[in-house]
């Protein structure tokens, strides 16, 4: 027998158990399965991210390290140099990416976009806030080498004059969840674009909890473009990579598919519900890369 059990922190006392006996897997069936699946994970509202397709060589213009030094050169010199991409900045406040949408026409709705600004526009921003632009104070995100743009987040949480600015330009801090809502998913750029800020959000948000070394306490810094930190303490060095937290969600429905299974925490609040969601154990994680493995192996 082949199992399929996934379980939710959301009810510790249910889960899912799907029991298909090995002589019903037939090559339509697998080949179902693995359509389904892929299909699943390209719909997913934050995956696919086309920032994260391919890594350049370090000696490309749009590698980490050299997009990095020439973010340095460009912070310092005030210039755009010769031959160098264009760096495009995403802020953050408080885990909310900075976005704009436009005037809905008759019945349709507004359409949102990220609020992308380009690195001399966005200095001018900050001209008349107390916010401190350096090196080290953006996060390396990806590149697009076909659009000569190199793309950068920054969380400007500290400075809160900095909204009041943004919103007269007609941008304002929004909630991923929000924009995921009003995402309309059969749009690729809309879909690519909340899977980068999704990729922004998660990278920015372990650096601010990833400001101390946890073998020595020391404070840490920023490597390569914020791809990795490391402790100050010369006889440390430890290095510290964002961690994976694999997580699941699922919809639980019955035969007529009409039912859905539902859960809720006690601090929902009043009629609020959910999918059957939360952490997964890094065993339960392999054996359904296991699992997949098969099926493509046997759908092949």
């Amino acid at each position: 027998m082949l199992f399929l059990l996934s379980s939710s922190s959301t009810s510790p006392l249910l889960s899912l158990c799907r029991k298909i006996p090995l002589k019903t897997l037939t090559t339509k069936t697998l080949s179902h399965l693995h359509s389904t699946m892929s299909i699943n994970l390209k719909t997913h509202a934050f995956a696919g991210n086309p920032l994260r397709s391919t890594t350049p060589k370090p000696e490309s213009l749009f590698s980490p390290s050299s997009a990095f030094e020439t973010l340095k050169s460009r912070l310092l010199e005030n210039a755009l140099l010769p031959s160098s991409p264009i760096f495009k900045v995403l802020p953050f406040r408080k885990g909310r990416p900075l976005a704009t949408s436009t005037r809905p026409t008759g019945d349709s709705p507004p359409i949102w976009h990220l609020g992308w600004f380009n690195l001399g526009d966005f200095k001018g921003f900050l001209a008349n806030s107390e916010f401190q632009l350096t090196e080290n104070s953006l996060v390396y995100l990806g590149s697009r080498s076909e659009d000569d743009v190199v793309y950068w987040g920054i969380d400007v949480s500290e400075d809160s004059s900095l909204v009041p600015q943004f919103g007269a330009k007609h941008f304002c801090f929004v909630e991923l969840r929000t924009l995921m809502v009003a995402t309309d998913w059969t749009d690729e750029q809309a879909m690519s674009d909340l899977a980068i800020a999704g990729h922004a959000r998660a990278l920015l948000e372990w650096h601010n909890i990833s400001r101390f070394c946890g073998h020595c306490g020391e404070k840490t810094v920023p490597m390569e473009a914020g791809r990795r930190k490391q402790c100050s303490n010369a006889l440390c060095k430890k290095r510290i990579y964002p961690r994976v937290d694999p997580v699941v969600i699922m919809l639980v429905i019955d035969r007529e598919n009409d039912r859905a299974l539902l859960s809720r925490q006690s601090r929902f609040v009043p009629r609020m519900w959910s999918c059957l969601a939360g952490f997964i154990e890094v065993s339960i994680l392999v054996g359904f890369r296991i699992v997949s493995s098969l099926l493509e192996i046997l759908v092949k």
